[in-house]
């Protein structure tokens, strides 16, 4: 194997990179026209373009891959996940042209890609499986008589669905039909399969996966477990290995069942076989992937394995180095996926120019896997992962206080980002606690997210680190006076605080007659700033704002206006500006493709009522009316690509 064609872009096309060049093997990056200054890109030895940005015009075409192969001659190819990492013609093709295939071989991919054929094999394989009807569903009224049979709640799949796309859960027969269109729909934009079925949802469920790794010599492993519970709109947000839930029964049981199916298919590589447990410890199969999955460096943190490398390392036939009582649980480790939406508004996508990316230091506790560089762009035409960021640590409270602390670290400007989303979830006592289910974010923030709870402690933290900003500040024109008194507003409430300057630390009280001390070291205009108070070293992002800053620590972003006392006094007695705010228009949040519209000129919505589907990153998002009213004017038809704040609809 002397040269790898990477069949993929971003995080996972440099994370093959990385492992390709420490064993010595050259590396072939493709990209897009979007892409064509990609990190990936700047990295691999020699890159080939296949094709314009949309996907299904280039990462997707095998043609436009199988030149670039021709072109530079490679003999083997890395398909990452998503994509082509699972289409058995490409696999296929691949070994009829004598091109190694760093993955399993296409009966193992066509076995375990159509998912209502892999729950019979894995039924026959002696694997646990879900209640359901494992047969294609038609249309939307037979799906709603399925769903009555099995009983509700129920989740509707899109057969060759993958990643959280082509899945709906629904608890009623309205959400049923709706939960078909939208799975066919998925099913057929991204996998170019409509077939629909439906299966019995497990209430409160954990997410568990089985790490597996085969050779070509009849050896299997199962490389442990991890839990992939958090998860949003069924995309995977935060993973961990192991997981708090399970135990050394349980997690052999689950692990030679794995293996028991992947034998039943001759599967040789990397892979991972997904199930879904409860409360009583009970798992049940939910699919196989066949491919190397995003999570995978938790896996790589506990275990010291490279999994990259022993993918390359089966596929030229060598047998695995090690046997199953030979897998270690080293400590724990946590992965975030960081991805560019705003968490502030309903975790719509974001895209553009990535102006900063300054992520925290690594470490042999901190690792950042990223496709991503500072000045780039993050395209509405792919994923908007931004990174992934995984911690390690001797146990789980450990991993968590290493992740929380790293997340407060990572600096992105330009785009929304889910940083303080992450460092919240984190942060939560049920998390920290291990009670997590896969519908920990829809209980805990069933109104979206409006960050971490602003305790009185972390309150007063965030008054103290403004009133040091503004000193910093200040000292740039005038030399500081040895006492001042200062006003700090924030969140609607106003603290005095006195500050008494020292050669290297500030004393600072506050009204109720608390003292706290800082040490002196910002320096102004920095974005990241490290604050010891009370003997807590804590980092804190800053973004100065007229009159103050706006504050993000621990899953928290805060608006701090600041003034001297006199200022404050006389600037609270100034009449206040109103300002009339009233609009007609519905704007989409986002940049996107307009999939469907839903409502005409001159009908009559009610709040809440849909108007259309906007596709965006690769998920479909329904706009709805956020008032009242009658449609005046519709200023997009379907097939139309809008960009942020397009106007979408008039109103009367």
């Amino acid at each position: 194997m002397r040269k790898i064609l990477i069949a993929n872009r971003g995080e996972i096309a440099c994370r093959v990179i990385r492992t390709a060049r420490r064993m010595g093997i050259a590396t072939v990056a493709i990209h897009s026209d979007a892409d064509r200054d990609a990190l990936h890109v700047r990295e691999a030895d020699e890159a080939v373009r296949v094709g314009p940005a949309a996907s299904n015009a280039s990462y997707l075409v095998v043609e436009n891959i199988l030149a670039a192969i021709d072109r530079t001659q490679a003999d083997a190819v890395h398909p990452g996940y998503g994509f082509l990492s699972e289409n058995t013609d490409f696999s296929q093709t691949l070994q009829e042209r004598g091109v190694t295939f760093i993955g399993p071989g296409p009966e193992a991919i066509r076995a375990m890609g159509d998912k209502i054929a892999s729950k019979k094999l894995a039924r026959a394989a002696g694997v646990n499986t879900i209640p359901g009807h494992t047969e294609t569903i038609p249309n939307a009224e037979a799906a709603v008589k399925v769903a009555r049979e099995i009983g509700y709640p129920v989740m509707i799949k899109a057969s060759a669905g993958g990643g959280g796309k082509g899945m709906r859960l629904a608890h009623t027969d309205q959400e049923v039909r709706e939960g078909w269109i939208s799975a066919s729909n998925e099913g057929r934009n991204y996998f170019k399969d409509d077939r629909v079925f439906i299966e019995k949802f497990i209430e409160r469920p954990r997410h568990i996966e089985i790490q597996i790794l085969c050779d070509a010599h009849g050896n299997g492993v199962w490389l442990n477990e991890r839990e992939c519970s958090i998860q949003r709109r069924n995309q995977k947000v935060i993973e961990e290995a192991p997981s708090p839930f399970v135990d050394a029964a349980m997690r052999r049981a689950m692990g030679e069942q794995a293996l028991s199916l992947a034998k039943a298919v001759g599967y040789v590589s990397a892979g991972t076989v997904e199930f879904v447990a409860g409360d009583d410890k009970q798992f049940y199969f939910l699919e196989m992937n066949t491919r190397l999955q995003v999570e995978h460096p938790v896996t790589e943190m506990i275990t010291g394995l490279d999994l990259v490398e022993w993918m390359i390392r089966v596929a030229r036939g060598e047998k695995l180095g090690f046997t199953q009582d030979q897998i270690p649980i080293n400590g724990w480790a946590m992965e975030s996926r960081i991805y560019a939406e705003n968490p502030y508004a309903g975790f719509l996508p974001s895209s553009g120019r990535l102006v900063r990316h300054q992520p925290p230091v690594e470490s042999d506790r901190v690792r950042v896997d990223t496709g991503v560089f500072a000045g780039g762009e993050v395209s509405i035409h792919y994923d908007p992962m931004i990174a992934k960021l995984i911690t390690w640590g001797e146990d789980r409270a450990s991993a968590i206080a290493t992740m929380r602390n790293a997340l407060d670290n990572y600096l992105i400007d330009g785009l929304a980002h889910n940083i303080d989303f992450l460092n919240a979830v984190t942060g939560h006592p049920r998390f920290q606690a291990g009670e997590i289910t896969t519908a920990f974010i829809a209980e805990e923030y069933p109104d979206g997210f409006g960050g971490a709870p602003l305790t009185d402690e972390l309150r007063q933290f965030f008054a103290l680190v403004a009133v040091v900003l503004e000193q910093a500040e200040d000292a740039l024109l005038s030399p500081p006076a040895a006492r001042e008194e200062w006003m700090v507003t924030m969140e609607g409430e106003t603290m005095k605080l006195v500050v008494e300057r020292g050669e290297k630390s500030n004393l600072i009280t506050l009204e109720d007659g608390a003292s706290f001390e800082i040490e002196l070291g910002y320096r102004p205009g920095s974005r990241l700033g490290t604050f010891q108070v009370a003997g807590r070293t804590r980092t804190v992002r800053i973004r100065r704002l007229e009159g103050g800053y706006q504050l993000s620590h621990g899953g928290r972003r805060v608006q701090a206006s600041v003034c001297h006392w006199r200022l404050y006094e006389m600037a609270r007695r100034m009449p206040e500006k109103k300002s009339a705010h009233s609009t007609k228009s519905l704007i989409t949040p986002m940049p996107g493709l307009v999939r469907e519209v839903m409502t005409v000129e001159g009908h009559k919505v009610a709040q809440g009522d849909p108007l259309c589907v906007l596709e965006a990153m690769k998920m479909e998002n329904t706009i709805r009316a956020e008032k009242d009213g009658v449609v005046a004017k519709v200023h997009v038809k379907t097939g139309d690509t809008v960009e942020a704040d397009a106007v979408l609809f008039t109103f009367e």
